[in-house]
């Protein structure tokens, strides 16, 4: 197994400076965040989602991603993701990425998935993201990157289960999985071995961050609510030892990616050190 880095967790890094300060982490791979930033996001402080500066902009066209591939280019890093925030049923975005993708080397690409807020039936979010992916499935064929749905809380690919079941009869060679633990913290959980025999081929990539449950604090237990808060690599729910152990057990060889939302290191360079280190030790167990 290789090691990457997801930039929306590196907000206050520049492309050439992130792609350095990864490869003196020892980690080979970058996935490149890709969205537009908010109105105002350059006068606010760096943060993931709101002015991160390792963002490739869909209106910077060609030239900003170019710069970004080359800054993974000259650091002898793998562009292994252009990694945006698609619809489901947004065919032409879909195109667009993948085009940027293409033309940075890329391998795959980060597909839409509805959320599920009680406001639409699963069975019509179902539908729409069916047909969404045979029409992403024939799109990736045509451009050579393979587009991943991620298990992620809040939308119907929640689980292993539910994203394979979203993906039946569907190339693995065009479409697969984003396996993501800590995502699955707050919704999703299933036997992390289990899940991944689930998927099969339909693995692709892993990204490492973690999480854990909190009660609320200053009221009685019994009307006390639970919530998720992101948690350090070492210190929330998922035992990253075991996923690691599972993944070599299914014969996982692909990336691990870190998405680190846990604020435990003021500075990207150190959190990128850090889950270098601990990966190897874990993958050397």
């Amino acid at each position: 197994m290789k090691l990457s880095v997801f930039t929306v967790a590196t907000p206050e890094l520049s492309p050439e400076e992130l792609a350095q300060a990864a490869k003196q982490a020892g980690i080979e791979g970058i996935e490149w965040r890709y969205k537009e930033a908010p109105e105002g996001a350059a006068s606010m402080k760096p943060s993931p989602w709101g002015n991160n500066l390792c963002t490739i902009l869909p209106s910077g066209g060609d030239e900003m991603a170019d710069r970004f591939g080359k800054a993974a280019e000259t650091a002898g890093l793998k562009t292994i993701s252009v990694t945006p925030y698609l619809l489901a049923g947004d065919l032409a975005a879909t195109e667009e990425v993948l085009r940027v993708a293409r033309r940075l080397g890329a391998s795959f690409i980060r597909l839409g998935v509805p959320g599920y807020d009680r406001t639409k039936r699963f069975d019509e979010l179902f539908k729409l993201e069916r047909d969404y992916l045979r029409g992403a499935s024939e799109l990736c064929a045509r451009y050579g990157v393979k587009g991943l749905i991620e298990t992620h809380h809040g939308t119907i690919a929640a689980s292993a289960s539910a994203a394979v079941r979203l993906l039946e009869g569907l190339s693995p060679d065009h479409v697969g999985v984003l396996y993501d633990p800590g995502n699955m913290v707050h919704e999703g959980y299933e036997n992390y071995r289990m899940g991944m025999e689930l998927l099969g081929p339909y693995l692709a990539h892993v990204h490492v961050k973690n999480a854990a449950w909190t009660r609320e604090a200053g009221v009685p237990e019994e009307t006390a609510t639970w919530s998720v808060r992101w948690a350090g690599m070492k210190t929330g729910v998922v035992d990253w030892r075991q996923v690691v152990s599972d993944l070599r057990a299914v014969g996982y060889d692909g990336y691990l990616g870190v998405e680190d939302f846990s604020g435990e290191y003021e500075r990207s360079r150190d959190m990128l050190h850090a889950f270098a280190e601990y990966m190897r030790e874990l993958l050397a167990g």
